[in-house]
């Protein structure tokens, strides 16, 4: 299951990862049919959830095997599941025989910004994917977490799907430096895109800093005149990365290699596409 989108409203109601992206591989590759449900910021109430489990009994519907939960939510701007949430919908799924995955890319930075533990988090689902770059800043690398049996199947698919590879001692030995020693500074970038929200919202962009729970800040540039991809190339000519999300919205990613410096250096370029 995932989340539903309508128009630009990125942050009311926001896809899942796994939907949205990935080329349709969820279809292509396993056969399978996604159901949407609505969400604020891409989180699912659990009533929703259950009214959207299919009657297996029902030979008209397909049968629900899987509820997909992703926290932090990308396209939500970062947000954070309630705990509660989480838990209610992983009893629910349980009760009905039903998996729960977690998309945990950014896990550990929904771990730092709640206060609850990564493996609370997980222990709530029986699988679990995070990744080692993006928040944690390892050159490259995504694991899969789950029970032994689970990731024995895993890992023939994988294999099935050209997945392996060779030599990856190096790779892992950087995820392990990531995991020793990155993790508890994330809470540095959730305090730099909270100051890039609050001054955005200063000068006048579309930004509430209320929204900013992690390490993403979702801007609308409407005030500037320029569209979104305009002013992602404007203001990368000045030196700031950031994605058009919708037509009208940039996204901005505050990580290890993105200094409080830097960032105030970044409200600056802000300012002056602003006045241009």
């Amino acid at each position: 299951m995932t989340h539903t989108q309508r128009g630009d409203e990125l942050i009311t109601e926001a896809e899942s990862h796994i939907f949205y992206y990935e080329v349709g591989d969820i279809a292509a590759l396993s056969g399978v049919q996604a159901r949407q449900v609505p969400g604020k910021r891409g989180i699912m109430d659990p009533d929703d959830v259950k009214k959207a489990i299919r009657d297996k009994d029902n030979i008209h519907f397909p049968r629900t095997s899987l509820i997909a939960v992703e926290n932090t939510h990308n396209r939500g701007g970062g947000s954070v599941w309630p705990i509660e949430y989480v838990r209610e919908i992983a009893a629910l799924a349980w009760e009905h025989g039903i998996a729960v995955h977690m998309d945990g890319a950014r896990i550990f930075n929904a771990a730092v910004a709640s206060g609850i533990a990564a493996d609370v988090w997980a222990s709530y689902a029986d699988s679990v994917m995070f990744c080692l770059s993006k928040g944690l800043c390892a050159p490259v690398g995504s694991l899969l977490v789950g029970s032994r049996d689970y990731i024995e199947r895993a890992r023939k698919n994988r294999k099935r799907l050209g997945g392996g590879m060779r030599q990856a001692g190096i790779l892992a030995a950087a995820g392990i430096v990531a995991l020793e020693t990155m993790v508890d500074r994330l809470k540095e970038d959730h305090e730099n895109a909270k100051f890039l929200a609050q001054e955005l919202g200063n000068l006048g962009y579309g930004v509430d800093p209320l929204d900013v729970q992690t390490n993403m800040v979702i801007v609308d540039v409407t005030a500037t005149g320029k569209n979104a991809p305009s002013f992602a190339d404007a203001i990368k000519e000045k030196g700031v990365l950031c994605n058009a999300v919708t037509p009208t919205s940039v996204r901005l990613v505050t990580h290890h290699d993105v200094t409080t410096d830097q960032c105030h250096e970044a409200v600056t370029m802000f300012r002056s596409l602003l006045l241009a």
